[in-house]
């Protein structure tokens, strides 16, 4: 069992910053692939970023590249997504997850969201412009 709670979210003017952090509990976490994902009102969720467990392999949505990261700290459970030049359609609820993809799971297993077994109860990042 996996528990995950987001943190870092918040409202920023276009073209800021944030880290999220999604703080992990249980003592499996390493052994977890990592996702992000986010939803906006009115919309389905959708894939952002992964991680496999090492850390080694990232993957990342087309909208997204060159703009967020994603990292991990195996040693403290946590998993970060760094979002630069953000934009007002950014804005969203943004959400963890935990999925069992081992690292050569190809990136549309890391992108499907069926794939992830425990989530976070997200936290909402808005935009303005």
């Amino acid at each position: 069992q996996v528990q995950l709670v987001e943190s870092g979210g918040g409202l920023v003017q276009a073209g800021g910053s944030l880290r999220l952090s999604c703080a992990a509990s249980g003592r499996t976490f390493s052994s977890y692939a990592m996702g992000w994902f986010r939803q906006a009102p009115g919309k389905e969720r959708e894939f952002v970023a992964a991680i496999e467990w090492s850390g080694g392999i990232t993957y990342y949505a087309d909208f997204v590249k060159g703009r967020f990261t994603i990292s991990r700290d195996n040693a403290k459970n946590t998993v970060y997504l760094q979002m630069n030049s953000l934009k007002p359609e950014d804005t969203a609820v943004y959400y963890c997850a935990a999925g069992a993809m081992s690292s050569r799971s190809p990136m549309s297993s890391h992108e499907d969201d069926n794939e992830y077994y425990y989530w976070g109860q997200g936290t909402q990042v808005t935009v303005s412009s």
